[in-house]
């Protein structure tokens, strides 16, 4: 049995004003041929091949102006072989019509109609090579007859990448006379569409670039769809959707093994017994799965934001993530931020720019979500905006957008949020990226470099395949890394609830701040390119800080920091790792304000605690000069807390000079680590 194309959805997508219409129809994407003929006085003549209904060949129409091709000479053989095509083509059997085209065509070598036809179908499958080739062909027998058809070829050249050739293709349509306001509407749309695609391709030049998507392989990919990819940031867990039987979409997950991925398999639990679901997105710790889902009885109206968590048993009965996130209309495709502090969706609800907006939901230290924000008018437009993706550095976003100029259809685009939270321009992904079809949802991997989607390329295993391809170097997110442990009690071992918080150190912003759970787990991710401070503060015990400095070069490990926290007591003392002073001078830069703000908030939440500050320097120089150097930055210390509020006989200083090195003055590294400041606590 053939395999069978639904022909309603194909005639749905033929007809919508922006989709990527491959029919042989004489002015196609919605044009009424008959109307333009009869704009110019052009009666269509009746004849044997003005049967077709899907396709609508009534290019004949013209055939008055043909200088070559005579549709009404064609052979009986040929006609009979045609015929029964257009059958099929009308029953929706678009690969089964294609040898019987072929044949027809061989039996009649200047079988126009048959060539165009070809082309029409090779257009529907995605084949533009050969819907070109067919069309080309169609042109060589009568350039005249095939005017009408220079808009579907152009879009056919579109799909090639040949946008200049496409251009020049549909110009040619629009220099016919008294088109039709469809016809006309539609090429115009197609040439703004090229317009952008040579503009862009003249500003995005990179000779080097090779897209090449590749494969998951039958592990992941199966006779159905698959999409939706996401993964952990570790890309030890794949979990993406795939669609079975009818609406039912499965949950699907796989394992990162030596040589790829584990055989993919339906997620454990109850979250497959709801068939009527989607969209869903792992959270970079692996620890939450939300998804969309149409819950009878659960949910306030159409598709809500569900959540599960990741239990020693496996993912939990889903949650409603409750009416600050869900509404009585349509939410769906999820991204949760890598700090699980904010989460992005698309929402179809009221007051927004266009049909389907970007919004995005904060959660709060008591692990509550605030009422979800419209993203503006500089990422949502009169279009549909869906399926945004945040990336692990926690500043790209990536989503699709049916309303920005593109290629056609819908496109993906990316847009970078800066130091102090703005989101920038949204910017085009590019050809071939970004196609004359509707692209969908697109995940990059913490590498910064690898990205996944969903596409139905010739080496489909059916459907929709997931594939990965790298992204060019100037849409690529950060190189991200992560740092994972577990916070605990020195003295007693018990873990201990707190605040993890990860500082740049050029703006003194908080990059991410995260909570940790009841076991005293916390994960951080840490995007290279910058310097860090990452800080632990806890009212009874000695702040911790730590530095990443990731600058200059990309980190070669993930962190695993297992951290235990001093209980405040009298004679424990701490290293400030952070605080800088100018080359032989006790002139703070600005960079120890980060640690020393840490210090002060320890002195605030503990207001009888007393230190001393301590300082240190290397072996180099007088022993004279390293004291005197040494006590000056430790009262400079002192200054900047009392400066802050702190009572003065709080806090004493002292300098040590080169005494109680902790490494030795023979190298670099070790004179870096004897200048040191310290703090002690005197009382409390």
């Amino acid at each position: 049995m053939p395999n069978k194309i639904d022909n309603t959805s194909i005639r749905r997508k033929v007809n919508a004003p922006n989709a990527t219409l491959h029919s042989n129809e004489p002015g196609a994407q919605g044009s009424d041929t008959t109307e333009d003929a009869m704009k110019n006085n052009r009666s269509p003549k009746k004849n044997a091949f003005k049967s077709l209904l899907f396709f609508a060949l009534v290019a004949n129409a013209f055939s008055g102006f043909s200088q070559n091709y005579q549709p009404e000479k064609v052979n009986n053989k040929a006609a009979s072989e045609y015929g029964r095509a257009i059958q099929l083509l009308q029953d929706g059997y678009i690969r089964e019509a294609i040898p019987v085209l072929q044949k027809s065509a061989a039996l009649q070598s200047n079988f126009a109609d048959a060539y165009l036809s070809l082309g029409g179908a090779y257009g529907q499958l995605k084949d533009y090579r050969n819907s070109v080739a067919a069309y080309e062909k169609a042109r060589s027998i009568d350039s005249v007859y095939f005017l009408y058809y220079n808009l579907p070829y152009s879009i056919n050249l579109a799909g090639l990448g040949n946008f200049a050739e496409a251009m020049n293709a549909v110009e040619r349509f629009l220099a016919i006379p008294a088109l039709g306001d469809k016809s006309t509407k539609s090429a115009i749309y197609r040439k703004n569409c090229y317009a952008f695609a040579l503009d862009y391709a003249a500003k995005h030049a990179e000779n080097n670039y090779v897209f090449a998507p590749e494969n998951l392989g039958d592990s992941i990919n199966s006779e159905f769809s698959e999409y939706y990819p996401s993964f952990t940031i570790d890309d030890s867990t794949l979990v993406f959707t795939r669609r079975a039987n009818g609406i039912r979409e499965d949950f699907i997950e796989s394992r990162k093994i030596k040589n790829g991925y584990s055989k993919a398999v339906k997620i454990n639990g109850s979250l497959n017994e709801e068939p009527s679901k989607g969209g869903t997105n792992i959270s970079q710790d692996g620890e939450w799965l939300i998804f969309a889902g149409n819950f009878a009885g659960k949910g306030l109206g159409n598709f809500d934001l569900y959540i599960s968590y990741n239990t020693p048993t496996g993912w939990s009965e889903p949650i409603n993530m409750g009416a600050n996130i869900n509404t009585g209309f349509w939410e769906s495709s999820p991204s949760v931020a890598p700090d699980k502090n904010a989460i992005y969706f698309s929402s179809d609800r009221p007051g927004g720019y266009g049909g389907r907006d970007l919004y995005v939901s904060y959660r709060s230290t008591s692990g509550k979500w605030s009422p979800a924000e419209n993203m503006g008018p500089g990422i949502n437009t009169n279009g549909d905006e869906i399926a945004p993706f945040i990336h692990a550095d926690n500043k790209t976003l990536y989503y699709t957008s049916g309303g920005l100029a593109g290629y056609g259809g819908t496109d993906i685009y990316v847009t970078r949020k800066d130091d102090n939270g703005n989101w920038g321009l949204p910017e085009n992904l590019g050809f071939p990226v970004n196609t004359i079809e509707n692209e969908g949802s697109l995940f990059v991997a913490a590498d910064g470099i690898t990205a996944y989607y969903a596409s139905d390329r010739s080496d489909s295993r059916g459907g929709l395949d997931l594939y990965k391809f790298q992204l060019r170097n100037d849409v690529r997110p950060l190189k991200t890394f992560y740092v994972q442990g577990t916070v605990t009690d020195a003295v007693t071992n018990k873990t201990i609830p707190c605040a993890v918080e990860l500082i740049d150190n050029a703006s003194g912003k908080t990059v991410s701040k995260v909570q940790t759970d009841e076991t005293g787990f916390y994960f951080m991710t840490l995007p290279v390119g910058k310097n860090y401070s990452f800080t632990i503060n806890r009212r009874g015990y000695l702040f911790y800080s730590d530095l990443f400095e990731l600058n200059r070069k990309d980190a070669d490990s993930i962190y695993v920091k297992d951290i235990a926290l001093q209980p405040i007591a009298v004679n424990v003392s701490a290293v400030l790792k952070n605080i800088l002073f100018e080359f032989n001078s006790a002139r703070l830069q600005p960079v120890s304000l980060i640690e020393l703000d840490k210090l002060l908030q320890l002195m605030n939440d503990n207001p009888t605690v007393k230190v001393q500050i301590n300082g240190y320097t290397d072996n180099t120089g007088s022993d004279a000069h390293n004291i005197q150097l040494s006590s000056d930055r430790a009262r400079s210390v002192a200054a900047y807390l009392i400066s802050k509020g702190i009572n003065a006989t709080r806090i004493t200083s002292k300098g040590f000079g080169a005494a109680n090195p902790v490494a030795g003055n023979d190298t670099e590294e070790g004179r870096a680590l004897n200048r040191r400041t310290t703090f002690t606590i005197t009382g409390q």
